[in-house]
């Protein structure tokens, strides 16, 4: 099973990628994750990383698919994977099939969680933390009893700094202007699956994993 989730901020993919990759047994492969090990472990490919990120740059699209080529080639990712956060752009999709057909790995389907705008500002900029156990909560979704304390440990709530709606929405605008023509790529190729990424957490999950059983 070689999928992608695919999804704005605040949609649920890392969630999503955790359950189901516990309950399917293969790897949830993030290029974060993916970056900070190889910098930290000082490999080849994570010095030419580090170097981009000392400078301000971008890590290339190459570097990336070399660390995920790398990664795939791991006996847990021999019977699939599930890649969150990558790709986000046209440009690293075609590199990723192009490596992809290499290894002779085609991606076998796509899952889009769909949430709407209006929903993900509500995700991202209402999320509250608290600042003594690290407890979450949400003043729209899921609010403390006491709205700045939290309930596990009665400790201040706190809004992280880029969690404010500029920044918030910056970061949507650049999803909906890079990531979103992805749908289309994927659907011409008839693997996107979309489905509801709001409602229950457990729903949502199903959902998923009735198309993963089908691909």
């Amino acid at each position: 099973m070689r999928t992608v989730l695919l999804g704005a901020p605040g949609s649920g993919k890392g969630t999503q990628g955790v359950v189901l990759s516990k309950k399917y047994n293969i790897p949830q492969i993030s290029t974060g994750d993916l970056l900070r090990a190889a910098v930290n472990a000082g490999t080849e490919l994570g010095l030419k990383a580090k170097s981009a990120m000392d400078a301000g740059a971008l890590v290339s699209d190459d570097i990336v698919i070399g660390l995920i080529r790398e990664r795939l080639s791991q006996d847990d990712a021999k019977n699939g994977y599930i890649l969150d956060g990558f790709p986000r752009n046209i440009a690293q999709a075609e590199a990723l099939d192009s490596m992809l057909a290499e290894l002779g790995q085609p991606l076998q389907g796509v899952v889009l969680l769909d949430v709407a705008f209006d929903d993900l500002l509500k995700r991202l900029t209402g999320r509250r933390t608290c600042k003594d156990c690290g407890s979450i909560y949400n003043i729209y979704y899921s609010p403390a009893k006491n709205y700045d304390e939290c309930d596990v440990c009665r400790g201040p709530l706190f809004q992280r700094a880029d969690d404010n709606e500029e920044t918030i929405g910056n970061r949507l605008n650049v999803y909906q202007q890079s990531t979103q023509p992805l749908i289309g790529y994927y659907q011409q190729q008839g693997k996107l699956h979309s489905i509801t990424g709001t409602g229950n957490v457990d729903d949502i999950t199903a959902a998923v994993g009735a198309i993963f059983d089908t691909i």
